[in-house]
Order: structure tokens, then C-alpha cells, then sequence
């Protein structure tokens, strides 16, 4: 048995999606998806999944070991990032080398670091009126974004295309290979 682990900050789609792909799946197990805001919509789709959803607060994460003790407990095989925007504090880095993985909305190393997640990104995109924009899969290190890539899926930009629509074509890649990606990495 497989346990995942996966970490949001909002709404909780790529949450959902990942869920859904494991559902059927008796050798994986979503052990839980923890929360540093404790209004996340995720926090909703874990109860309407029946997944365990906990919301951990600033001090839990940063200065004391309380996630890396939750997390303990729940024995992951695999931390996901879903959508989490704090970066990943030392303790937690240490205790789960290569086993903690991020996806992030652009071709990294173009568009990574603090401060670009979501819309920033895809505004930044069309602003530099890139030809291409996609997903980067990748471990996480102590830096932003800086961790070795494991997957990236690219889509074409076109001028017309406005920050929405790009948003929606990256989130349609997210979809698709995010969870094939993640079965990938158990099967190791």
C-alpha cells in the first residue's frame, strides 16, 4: 500500500482530480490533504470526497515540528503539492528527500520563484508574448521552484489568447498529467 500525502492553499481542483484518479486504485491511498488556510475550499472537497482534510496554522509549519509529526504519523510514500504556495520549511525537506514533489503552472525555469503562482504566472506569459507556456512537475528543494524536473507538458500561447483562457489550457495539462505522473513515482 501506497500512502499520498497532498498539500493545498485554495480551491482544491487539482486536489480533487488527483482523488478521483487514485479512487480506484486498492494499492494507493490518499492519507490526507492538509491545509495552511482554514477557509481552502479544499477543505469542502475532502469532506464531500470522505478524505481527511486538516488545517495547520503559521506556527505549526515554520516553527514548530507539529506537520512534521502529522506527517509522521501518515507515513507518506509521496508529499504532493497542489496548488500550496508556502515554501517547504528544512524539517520537512530533510525528513522527505525526493519525496516531496511540486507542479507549477509554467516552464520552469521561466516564470518560477516566490510571488508566481496562478494568474501571476499566466499574465507574465502573455506579457512576454511567449510562443509556448505548459506545467513543470519537479521535486522540492529548499529553493522556490529550483527542484529537479521531473515532468513538464507543453501548450502552444497564441497573442488572442487572453490570461483566462491560457490559465484554463495549463489547468487541462495539470489534469491530465499530474496524477499519471504521481502513479509514476510510487511505481519506483
Amino acid at each position: 500500500m501506497k500512502n499520498i500525502v497532498l498539500f493545498a492553499s485554495g480551491s482544491g481542483s487539482n486536489v480533487e482530480n488527483i482523488i478521483h484518479h487514485f479512487h480506484d486504485k486498492p494499492n494507493v491511498t490518499i492519507a490526507s490533504v492538509l491545509t495552511n488556510k482554514r477557509d481552502a475550499k479544499v477543505l469542502d472537497r475532502c469532506n464531500k470526497l470522505k478524505v481527511s482534510g486538516l488545517y495547520f496554522n503559521r506556527a505549526a509549519f515554520f516553527e514548530t515540528d507539529c506537520v512534521l509529526n502529522i506527517l509522521k504519523s501518515l507515513q507518506p510514500d509521496l508529499i504532493v503539492l497542489a496548488g500550496f504556495l508556502w515554501k517547504m520549511p528544512a524539517n520537512l525537506i530533510e525528513n522527505y528527500p525526493n519525496k516531496i514533489v511540486n507542479i507549477h503552472p509554467a516552464l520552469l525555469p521561466k516564470y518560477g520563484g516566490k510571488g508566481m503562482y496562478g494568474n501571476h504566472v499566466h499574465q507574465a506569459v502573455k506579457d512576454n508574448k511567449e510562443a509556448e507556456t505548459g506545467i513543470t512537475i519537479h521535486y522540492v528543494n529548499k529553493n522556490y521552484d529550483e527542484g529537479a524536473i521531473i515532468h513538464q507538458s507543453k501548450i502552444e500561447v497564441s497573442p488572442e489568447h487572453s490570461v483566462t483562457e491560457i490559465a484554463q489550457n495549463v489547468q487541462a495539462l495539470e489534469y491530465e498529467h499530474f496524477p499519471k505522473v504521481i502513479e509514476k513515482l510510487l511505481s519506483r
